[in-house]
């Protein structure tokens, strides 16, 4: 019987493999949020997407290989964001700015982004480990950070003495820590960090902070 249901969940998959892939996916996704990857149930992603347990292990093969592809879509999401090809046609200082701007409000608009990211550092990066493709998005974008840099310090405009890892461990922190402890430190605190207009300000203070290390704190504000 199993088999047959197997089958005929198979079957089915073939006529719109797309749709149904990007139901569990979403579906994953929700239930890697709420519970981790210890605590997810196969069964609750099942209900949620509205398909056969049988085909989410036809599609993925284990819960482990279904919460990796929903960190690849997540990561995925997070370097199409920040369009390489675009930046690098940019002024210096503009190029910088966007790519600040860009990955502050993919990590705003994806708050499972910042949860999945403490749940794999939780495992190690165990299963980011696995992937074969989330780590060569990472070589465009430092390829995109070391041009804008070298245009910038090759008419003065930026400080010699930057590194590109550096600098993205930077931009990254910056709003990675802020949006991760909104709850903690709004209440240790007294401000709502999850206010629109805290969140607002707290984007344009990243900027500044980033520019003001690159150029000097006089020209943070200007605009390349």
């Amino acid at each position: 019987m199993a088999v047959e249901v197997a089958g005929t969940a198979a079957r089915k998959a073939t006529r719109n493999p797309e749709a149904s892939r990007a139901r569990i996916l979403d579906a994953a996704r929700q239930e890697f949020v709420s519970y981790g990857l210890s605590g997810a149930r196969v069964d609750r992603i099942a209900n949620l997407s509205g398909v056969n347990k049988n085909l989410i292990y036809h599609y993925f093969g284990s819960k482990d290989a279904l919460y990796l592809a929903v960190l690849e879509g997540i990561y995925a999401g997070l370097r199409e964001r920040q369009r390489d090809e675009d930046l690098r046609e940019l002024p210096p200082v503009e190029g910088i700015r966007r790519l600040v701007e860009s990955t502050f409000d993919h990590f705003v608009a994806t708050p499972e982004l910042i949860r999945l990211m403490s749940v794999e550092n939780i495992h190690f990066g165990e299963y980011l480990k696995r992937s074969r493709s989330i780590k060569p998005l990472y070589s465009g974008l430092l390829d995109t950070i070391e041009i804008l840099l070298k245009r910038g310090q090759s008419t003065g405009i930026f400080r010699p003495d930057v590194d590109a890892v550096d600098l993205y461990l930077s931009i990254s922190g910056l709003a990675y820590f802020f949006l991760s402890n909104q709850h903690t430190l709004s209440w240790l605190l007294d401000r709502d960090l999850a206010a629109r207009r805290r969140v607002n300000k707290r984007r344009q203070h990243v900027v500044e902070v980033v520019l003001g290390y690159l150029l000097g704190s006089s020209l943070a504000g200007a605009k390349g």
